[in-house]
This record gives C-alpha cells, sequence and structure tokens, in this order.
C-alpha cells in the first residue's frame, strides 16, 4: 500500500522516483538512456465537477489502464496525485526523441478515445510534458523538473499536445514569476485603473451602459491591457483581489453618472469558481449606492461550461437582486444554444470577429442575423461589438441587434475624460456596385 496508488492501483510518486534514481545509475554504468513522461488530463475537473466524484474516480482509474497498455512491461508508470501521471521509458538503441515522438502520439490517442461510465459519454485529453535523460538532465529533480516545464508549456499552448523541453522555457518561468511579483506589488501600490468605453443602444444613440475594462500602469512595461496580465492573475490566485477592487471602482464612479446608464464589469470564470460572489456585491453595491438595477455582469460561457449548477444558481440569485447578466464573446468557443435555454441572459455580446468582417463575409453576416434575430425572440438584447464605421453600423442595425459598442463611439479612456452624449449619425459612405 505504501508503494502503489490505492485507487488506480498503479506505482506511486515515490516507487517511479526511485526507478527514476535506478535508470541513473543504469545511465552512468552502461549508457542507457530514459525518457520521462509528466501527463495531467485536460477537462477532468469539468467531468468531476459536473457528473461527481465517483465518476471522476472511474475515470482515473480507466484512464491508468490504457496508458499502462501503451507502454511496455520494462517501463513504468505511476499515478502522483489528483489527475497528474507520470511514465520512466527505457530507450532503445535507435533515436530517443523519435522514439519519444511515437509513445507520446499513442499516449494522447488512448487518453482521447470516448469513454463511457455508468452511462454518462465522456471525452477530455491529456497534455504531456517530455524530458530526455541525459540530454536534459543527469539527476532526478532536474529530469522532473524539466518534465514539468515541458507540461506546463503544452498546457498553455492549447493542451491535448506533447512538447519536449527546451532550456528557453526555464527563461520563461523565471520571466513569468517575476511578472507575479511585479503583480501582487501592483495591488498593494495602486497601479491599477479602469478605462471605461460605451454600449449604445442603437435605435437612440444614446449611451445604455459603459464596460469597465481593467488596465495595469506597470513602472517599466507601461499600460498593460488586461489579456496579458488577467490569466497571470486567475493563475497566481490574484484575481479575487483584482475583481474586488475592480467592482469597488466601477460601482463608485458609475454612481456619479446620469441615473439610467449602467456600469458592466467582467467576470472571469476563474473568479467565479474562487468566491461566493452574492455577499461580497452585496457589501459593494450598499457601500457605492449604486443600485444594482446599474450594474452589468459580463461572463463568458466558460462559467456554464464548467455545468456546475451552483453556477447557474449564483446567476440567478444575482438576477434576483436586479443586476444584469450579460453573456460575452457569443460566436466563438462552443457557443451552445442551450446555455440559453439554462440561463436567461439580459444581454448577448457578438464577438467583434463577426463583425469586422461583416461586409465581405456572407457567412458572418449570416451568424449576426441569426443570433440577433434569436435574442429578439426571447428578449435578450443583442450588442455587436468592434463597431468601428458607420456603414458596419447600419448593417448590424439592419441584422437586428439592438446596441453597438466599438471606436466609431470613442476609445476605452480614463473616467476623468469620459462624456455622457448622444453620438449623431455621420453620413456613411455607402458603395454601390
Amino acid at each position: 500500500m505504501a508503494r502503489h496508488d490505492g485507487l488506480t492501483g498503479l506505482a506511486n510518486r515515490a516507487v517511479v522516483l526511485e526507478k527514476m534514481e535506478e535508470a541513473l545509475a543504469r545511465l552512468r554504468r552502461h549508457g542507457s538512456r530514459f525518457t520521462i513522461f509528466m501527463l495531467d488530463l485536460d477537462l477532468f475537473k469539468t467531468v468531476n465537477d459536473s457528473l461527481g466524484h465517483p465518476i471522476g474516480d472511474e475515470l482515473l482509474k480507466v484512464v491508468a489502464g490504457r496508458l499502462s497498455a501503451c507502454i511496455r512491461d520494462t517501463d513504468t508508470v505511476a499515478r502522483l496525485g489528483g489527475d497528474e501521471f507520470a511514465i520512466l521509458a527505457t530507450a532503445d538503441d535507435g533515436d530517443q526523441r523519435e522514439a519519444a515522438i511515437a509513445t507520446a502520439n499513442r499516449l494522447l490517442g488512448a487518453v482521447a478515445a470516448p469513454y463511457d461510465l455508468d452511462g454518462h459519454h465522456v471525452n477530455i485529453g491529456t497534455s504531456i510534458g517530455i524530458a530526455l535523460a541525459p540530454e536534459h538532465g543527469a539527476d532526478v529533480d532536474q529530469l522532473v523538473k524539466n518534465a514539468d516545464l515541458a507540461l506546463y508549456k503544452a498546457k498553455s499552448e492549447g493542451r491535448d499536445a506533447y512538447r519536449f523541453f527546451e532550456d528557453a522555457m526555464g527563461v520563461e518561468v523565471r520571466t513569468r514569476r517575476a511578472h507575479q511579483v511585479d503583480l501582487r506589488n501592483a495591488v498593494s501600490n495602486d497601479e491599477f485603473e479602469l478605462y471605461y468605453h460605451p454600449i449604445v443602444d442603437i435605435q437612440s444613440r444614446q449611451t445604455a451602459s459603459i464596460e469597465a475594462p481593467i488596465r495595469w500602469h506597470h513602472p517599466q512595461r507601461g499600460l498593460v491591457p488586461p489579456a496579458a496580465f488577467i490569466p497571470l492573475a486567475e493563475e497566481s490566485g490574484l484575481i479575487n483581489q483584482i475583481g474586488e477592487w475592480v467592482l469597488r471602482k466601477a460601482c463608485g464612479d458609475a454612481v456619479q453618472w446620469p441615473s439610467p446608464i449602467k456600469v458592466s464589469v467582467n467576470l472571469s470564470a476563474v473568479q467565479f469558481r474562487k468566491i461566493g460572489p452574492i455577499d461580497g456585491f452585496c457589501q459593494t453595491l450598499r457601500e457605492s449606492g449604486l443600485p444594482p438595477e446599474r450594474l452589468e455582469l459580463e461572463i463568458t460561457e466558460s462559467v456554464l461550461l464548467q455545468g456546475s449548477s451552483e453556477n447557474v444558481e449564483i446567476l440567478h440569485r444575482l438576477r434576483q437582486m436586479g443586476i444584469s447578466i450579460v453573456l460575452d464573446d457569443f460566436g466563438t468557443g462552443y457557443s451552445s444554444l442551450s446555455y440559453l435555454r439554462m440561463f436567461p441572459f439580459d444581454k448577448i455580446k457578438i464577438d467583434r470577429s463577426f463583425v469586422h468582417e461583416l461586409a465581405k463575409n456572407a457567412d458572418c453576416a449570416a451568424i449576426v442575423s441569426a443570433v440577433a434575430g434569436l435574442g429578439r425572440s426571447l428578449r435578450i438584447d443583442t450588442v455587436a461589438e468592434g463597431v468601428e464605421t458607420e456603414d458596419q453600423l447600419l448593417l448590424v442595425h439592419a441584422a437586428g441587434c439592438t446596441h453597438a459598442q466599438g471606436y466609431l463611439f470613442g476609445r476605452p479612456c480614463p473616467v476623468s475624460e469620459l462624456k455622457f452624449e448622444r453620438f449623431e449619425q455621420r453620413q456613411p459612405k455607402i458603395r454601390i456596385a
């Protein structure tokens, strides 16, 4: 029991580390090379959260069997804990890297094959980091560390893939750690600022709500957009602290605006998963004096993709308070219509990529029209993102969108530069073929 995983029957961490020490001894004596594979299952947490731990445990046992079937008797497969596995594979006299690629492809294919677990059809994948001995290290700690770095790279580049260790990965990790330190300092040094971007009612040309994207004033890197640091904040656990600041600041600013105008705050899936948002929202609204009806929360489909009934319940409770819930970036990712049945959104934001191609791509025009028509049937407002020209505004209006957002109405700006105005129609340049 001390040497094997109780759930899967595989070797445990202690055994695989012991086997690595033995393999290193053979390497020093006879030059016998070997390869380390580190594996992490993709989407396992989603399965575990949505279908329950018994199904998750059954999935781990089936995965263990499939991994064992991919290796030779002389190799070792171990479960390190959770959904993490390791494999030590001895190398033949041929090309070690090519043999590792062949093994990695077998592992990817085996894990990706569909699962039928107690009547539930499940699909997952895996990410794999590979370290070659002696090329990537001559001691256990170095080999494990380098395989982990390669695994991290595989996951960060989209998952369901393998990556070999490269020296540059160490530099990337050190840079990332430095940025994490900078981000922690940014919270305490008050280096964040909200830049406001209006969302306009197309019919009246009036500002209906104002989105509040965050910016980071980095001492050396200058103004950093959210896409460049929010993933790091999610990974480091700082997203809750930053998200709470955003909500307080946005509500505090918005209470000074003309009363019909709402403020729209983005809520990341990681932030949503890690907090019980109701109490925090109630307290922030009370302290700011902003009525709940003037707050919009923008979420992406990943909040619903987690499949948690608790998430949907929280959204319902927020909406019952009077807060509007907006589905952001619709049209990208899975964009399942079941999400619209799962929860009664107040707005759907159509991704800018469709609006940008609207005049040139008939498929994009059809998608925008379809989503706008769907919104109209379900009594959900639709916001066309990325509107930059009057021609695009006319097209999204003709498609049935109720609201628009984009550079046509100004770029995101600090609260001190924010203007509340009616956006008068400019004469469009219509080209007649």
